[in-house]
C-alpha cells in the first residue's frame, strides 16, 4: 500500500487545528457567557448589599442623632435641678390613631388587662437597655386619649368587636394599674391632637419627666410639635411607639429613639370622623397632614350613607374604569410645580375616585381641578397603598369601586413581602401572577 503524500498529510492536520480551534472558540464563548451572566447577577447582589449598608448608616446616624439629643436633655436637666427627684416615666398616645389589636380586643376585660401588661413590659424593657432604673422610686404613668363613640362605632361596623367587648377591654386596661388613665375626648374640633400637643409641651419640659413614650400613630401630624421640642433640646426624652405599620418618614428623620410595638396595635386601623361634630362621630385619620399621595383609609358603606354633605356638582369619567362619579366644584387649578400629594391639602383620593363621606369636615381638598392624566395619576397612586378591608381580613365592601389596592403592584415577587414589611399585608393580596398580568 502506497504512503499518503505529503499535502495530503498536511491537509488532515490542518483541518485537525481547524476544528480544536472551533471547538476552543465555542468554548470559550460560553464560557464568557456564563461569566457574563455571573457578573451580572454579582452586580445586583452587591446593589442589594450596598442599599442594605446605607439603610444600616442611616439607621445608625440617626440612632446617633438621638443619642445626641438625650445627652443634651439630660445636660439641660442636670444643669436645672442638680439631681433629680421623684422622676417620671410618661407614655401618652392617641387613640384615635393606635386602634388596639382585634386579637387583644375581643378578649374584653382579659384583652385590656394583657395590653396593660404588654405596653408596661416593652417600655421596661426598653429602659433597661438604656440602663434606666425602671422599678424602685421612678413614678410610670399612661394616658390614652380617644373618642369613645366613634371609636365604638367603628369597631361595631366593621366587626371587630361590640360595644360590650369595647367596654370590658377599656375596663380591663383602666384597672391594671391606678396610673392607667383612659381619657374620653367626645366628638368636636378640640380632640384627640390638640390635647395631646398641650401635653406633649407641659410634661416633656418638666425636669422631673426623664423619659416620654409617644404613640402619635401613622401620620406626620405631631411633626411640628416635636421640631419645637427640637428646638428646646428637649426631643431627647421623647421615645416614639412604632407599631408593624411603622412611622412616616418625617417623624423618622427626626433624632428621636423608636419603640417597636408590633403586636399591641392594628398594622392599619380603619378610619373613623373622630373630631367631627354632629350626631355621628365617625371620621378618618388626622386629615390635616400630607401622607403618601394624600391618601386616606377608605370608608365603610355605613359611613358614605350617613354622610351626604358633599355636593355633587358634575361627573367626571374615573380613569380606566369606565364608570362615572360626582364630584364637587373644582375651580382651583393645580400648581403644576408640584405633584399632586404635595399640594396644599392634597386632593381627596376618595372624593376624586370613589366618595367622600366626610364631606366639609374633610381635611384634604375637594375643590381642586383634575384634568383627566390626573385623575389617572391620582388613580394609580391610590393603588399603591393597600385596602384596609382586604388589610385587616375583611371583605372590602365597595368591590370593584374601591380606588385603593386589592393585590400589591409587586405580586409575588416583592422584595418587601420576603422581609415582612410589604404594607399588603392581607391573605391573596400577592399573587402568583407577575406585577406585569396585576389588574390595579
Amino acid at each position: 500500500m502506497a504512503a499518503p503524500s505529503v499535502g495530503v498529510v498536511s491537509k488532515q492536520q490542518w483541518d485537525e487545528a481547524l476544528t480544536k480551534v472551533l471547538d476552543l472558540s465555542t468554548t470559550t464563548i460560553e464560557r464568557n457567557a456564563e461569566l457574563e451572566a455571573r457578573a451580572t447577577e454579582l452586580e445586583i447582589e452587591l446593589a442589594v448589599w450596598k442599599q442594605a449598608h446605607s439603610n444600616v448608616l442611616d439607621a445608625m446616624d440617626r440612632d446617633k442623632k438621638a443619642h445626641n439629643a438625650r445627652v443634651a436633655t439630660l445636660n439641660r436637666q442636670i444643669a436645672s435641678l442638680g439631681m433629680l427627684k421623684d422622676p417620671l416615666i410618661l407614655c401618652v398616645i392617641d387613640g384615635d390613631t393606635n386602634i388596639f389589636s382585634p386579637t387583644l380586643l375581643s378578649q374584653g376585660h382579659q384583652g385590656g388587662r394583657q395590653a396593660a401588661q404588654e405596653l408596661t413590659k416593652n417600655i421596661a424593657e426598653f429602659l433597661s437597655q438604656e440602663e434606666v432604673q425602671v422599678f424602685g422610686r421612678l413614678s410610670f404613668w399612661v394616658s390614652i386619649y380617644f373618642n369613645k363613640r366613634g371609636l365604638m362605632n367603628m369597631l361595631r361596623d366593621e366587626g371587630i368587636c361590640g360595644p360590650e367587648q369595647l367596654e370590658a377591654f377599656m375596663s380591663g386596661l383602666s384597672q391594671a394599674s391606678p396610673r392607667f388613665l383612659l381619657v374620653d375626648v367626645g366628638p368636636g374640633k378640640d380632640g384627640s391632637d390638640v390635647k395631646i400637643r398641650e401635653y406633649l409641651q407641659t410634661y416633656v419640659a418638666l425636669p422631673q419627666t426623664m423619659r416620654l413614650f409617644f404613640g402619635s400613630g401613622s401620620d406626620a401630624y405631631y411633626k411640628s410639635v416635636l421640631l419645637d421640642l427640637e428646638k428646646d433640646d428637649l426631643l431627647g426624652k421623647v421615645v416614639l411607639l412604632q407599631g408593624s405599620n411603622g412611622l412616616p418618614e418625617e417623624l423618622r428623620q427626626l433624632p428621636v429613639s423608636i419603640m417597636q410595638t408590633d403586636s399591641l396595635f392594628m398594622a392599619q386601623p380603619p378610619a373613623y370622623v373622630h373630631r367631627r361634630p354632629g350626631s355621628i362621630p365617625l371620621v378618618g385619620l388626622n386629615q390635616n397632614i400630607t401622607t403618601q399621595g394624600g391618601l386616606i383609609s377608605p370608608q365603610s358603606e355605613t359611613y358614605g350613607t350617613a354622610a351626604s354633605t358633599s355636593v355633587t356638582a358634575a361627573v367626571n369619567t374615573r380613569p380606566g374604569s369606565g364608570t362615572t362619579h360626582g364630584t364637587t366644584h373644582g375651580t382651583k387649578p393645580i400648581d403644576s410645580t408640584k405633584p399632586l400629594h404635595k399640594q396644599v391639602p392634597p386632593p381627596c383620593n376618595e372624593h376624586y375616585l370613589m366618595s367622600c363621606s366626610k364631606g366639609s369636615n374633610c381635611k384634604y381638598s375637594h375643590d381642586w381641578y383634575l384634568t383627566p392624566e390626573q385623575l389617572e395619576t391620582l388613580s394609580k397612586n391610590a393603588k399603591k397603598a393597600p385596602c384596609n378591608y382586604l388589610k385587616n381580613g375583611i371583605d372590602c365592601p365597595h368591590g370593584d369601586r374601591c380606588c385603593w389596592g386589592h393585590v400589591c403592584p409587586s405580586g409575588a415577587r416583592c422584595f418587601h413581602l420576603s422581609k415582612g414589611k410589604c404594607w399588603f399585608k392581607g391573605d391573596g393580596m400577592h399573587p402568583i401572577m407577575g406585577p406585569a398580568e396585576l389588574v390595579i
